[in-house]
């Protein structure tokens, strides 16, 4: 019986991981090997890296409440390891080798012990060098203690990656030798004609100069492009089904295990009801689209009621790529696959840029402005920029924004101008995404914590994170410091720190903090959402607030797998607490 049938079939959780993993029937109690594997996409084959011989590894089922023994082998030639993303546990568990312990040797077996003490959908995944990419990571479900908030019927693990025919080591050698390797969208001379044919020759020509000036082109959305979109392991044409009956609700817990790739997700002829982001519940929000950050998770309830397959469209953001699964009353039964929409363009607004002729601000305090690369551009520093929390700040009185008088920008391709203002992008995006059924796509504005986990109280004090980084040279960094050369954050345990994200590259940065939560400053005051993962978008400025009731040592990073490697990474180190003395790197199980 093979992992996919039982996907197939629709078992789920622990009885998926005792089927899978001949795991002991003991609660609370689970065994994992970690195990080269082959991985099938149906387009190609390549060795990798699974849990219990699949990729990806067993739907892990806790009970909130419970202990837990979780028993891993390693079985590579390598060493390895295993984090627990987003579950609040002691440090020395949470599987970062050279911050929370040693890593597992080959042929070793270490015993992860802690207590589960939230509930909601997660994951697990190496922490080692490229594995997660390669195929190391699993689905966690966490049944709550109480009652939940929401009603359903059936559920079912979504969890998507991007499988790429190259090994996770090659994909980051490529990058440093080139980091538009893998860039399959590159401009030619003939998309050059075209756009002089639309705007004229000079209008052209100084739009490739700006661009060129700064080492950047504007369809630099995806670092890695050439990789096949999976569900639960199934490529489009292999086509992972969950099965309904009409009538019933459905909850679908979304799961974005990519090493480098934002989806945005859709079910066309369903309306979807948010009701769980990063395992917190939240306020209901009915969308007909929402993009999935690298390591984010949300779950949704559908109400199919008629007797037909309905695809599960997961489209890149870059629009490179798109993996298509089904819900249907009966296995075989399959939805047609939406095309792929058009591919957006950078603009300006998201190199932090702007335009001479936006009335209100003042371009003599932009320190960094008119430099070659946009690295060393100062957001904080940029009165009235583009920000929801920067007061003052008025978009509808920029009176170039809308506007057909910027030489050689291209407006038409300027998807953000001309819809509604979403604060988590900046001004005039080209990144700011629209549902394809014309319904409402979900924001970081709409989530509401469904009940607040914290007392609401003021930080103590703020620390602020320029993300930047130089694309030419493939360097990724923190305050313009790669990991190597950085000191560790430090913070004291029973403070409330207030972190500022100021995102001065042209990606998208999904930051993960290990241990303890991220409160989202969306503007909801109480109910401000709590999240593990927060993404910030290009020329953008993100508040998070965070409770530091965790010491010990932990790590804090861009998801993206080769983001973080190249040095978008820092360790934390919480000072004080109950288990200071306790705080330093456990040597094994």
């Amino acid at each position: 019986m093979s992992f996919r049938f039982l996907l197939r079939a629709g078992v789920t959780g622990g009885a998926l991981a005792l089927l899978v993993g001949g795991v002991s029937a003991m609660a609370g109690e689970y065994s994992l090997t970690v195990d080269p594997v082959q991985i099938d996409t149906g387009k190609f084959t390549r060795q990798g890296i699974g849990y219990n011989g699949a990729s990806p590894g067993p739907v892990l089922k806790f009970k909130e409440g419970e202990d837990v023994v979780i028993r891993v082998k390693n079985n590579l030639s390598e060493q390895t390891s295993i984090h627990w993303h987003g579950l609040i546990l002691p440090y020395d568990q949470d599987g970062v080798p050279g911050i929370s312990y040693a890593g597992i040797a080959p042929g070793e077996i270490f015993t992860y012990r802690f207590p589960i003490v939230q509930n909601g959908t997660y994951w697990f995944h190496s922490h080692s060098r490229f594995q997660e990419p390669d195929g190391a990571f699993g689905a966690i479900v966490i049944e709550p203690k109480k009652r939940e908030p929401f009603r359903y019927d059936r559920e079912y693990v979504v969890q998507l990656t991007d499988a790429h025919p190259h090994a996770g080591s090659r994909i980051m050698r490529n990058l440093k030798m080139s980091a538009d390797y893998y860039n399959r969208k590159r401009q030619t001379i003939f998309d050059f004609f075209s756009e002089a044919r639309e705007k004229g020759l000079s209008a052209a020509f100084d739009n490739r100069m700006m661009w060129g000036d700064m080492r950047m082109m504007p369809n630099d959305i995806e670092d890695m492009q050439g990789f096949t979109p999976l569900i639960n392991g199934w490529s489009s044409i292999q086509n992972w089904t969950g099965q309904f009956k009409p009538g019933e609700r459905i909850r679908l817990r979304f799961i974005n295990s990519s090493a480098m790739t934002y989806f945005d997700i859709r079910i066309p002829g369903l309306e979807m009801t948010v009701v769980q982001a990063d395992g917190n519940n939240v306020q209901p929000v009915a969308v007909g689209e929402f993009r999935i950050a690298v390591a984010e998770t949300y779950d949704v309830i559908v109400q199919p009621t008629e007797d037909r397959a309905y695809a599960v469209f997961a489209e890149s953001m870059g629009r490179t790529a798109g993996v298509r699964g089904t819900l249907a009353p009966r296995d075989g039964m399959a939805a047609e696959i939406p095309e792929l929409r058009k591919d957006p363009r950078l603009t300006m607004a998201d190199m932090g840029m702007d335009h001479g002729n936006m009335s209100g601000m003042d371009h003599s305090n932009m320190s960094g402005m008119a430099q070659g690369k946009v690295s060393g551009m100062d957001h904080s520093k940029m009165s009235g920029m583009a920000q929801g929390n920067m007061p003052g700040m008025d978009h509808s009185k920029m009176s170039g924004m809308a506007q057909g008088n910027m030489p050689g920008m291209d407006h038409s391709r300027m998807a953000g101008a001309a819809k509604k203002a979403d604060s988590f992008y900046a001004a005039g995006s080209g990144l700011l995404p629209s549902a394809a059924n014309g319904k409402k796509f979900l924001s970081y504005g709409d989530l509401k914590a469904q009940k607040p986990l914290y007392v609401e109280r003021e930080a103590t004090r703020e620390i602020e994170l320029r993300l930047t980084g130089n694309m030419e040279r493939y360097i990724w960094s923190i305050n313009g410091v790669k990991y190597k050369d950085a000191e560790p954050l430090r913070l004291q345990y029973g403070e409330r720190v207030r972190f500022k994200f100021v995102n001065e590259t042209m990606m998208t940065h999904p930051m993960h903090l290990h241990g303890m939560w991220s409160i989202l400053d969306n503007g909801n005051g109480k109910w401000n959402p709590v999240k593990h993962t927060i993404s910030v978008a290009p020329g953008t400025t993100v508040y998070t607030e965070t409770e530091v009731d965790a010491p010990g040592q932990w790590a804090f990073h861009c998801h993206l797998s080769y983001h973080a490697d190249s040095g978008m990474f820092r360790k934390v180190v919480v000072e004080g607490g109950p288990n200071a003395a306790a705080a330093s790197p456990a040597t094994g199980g």
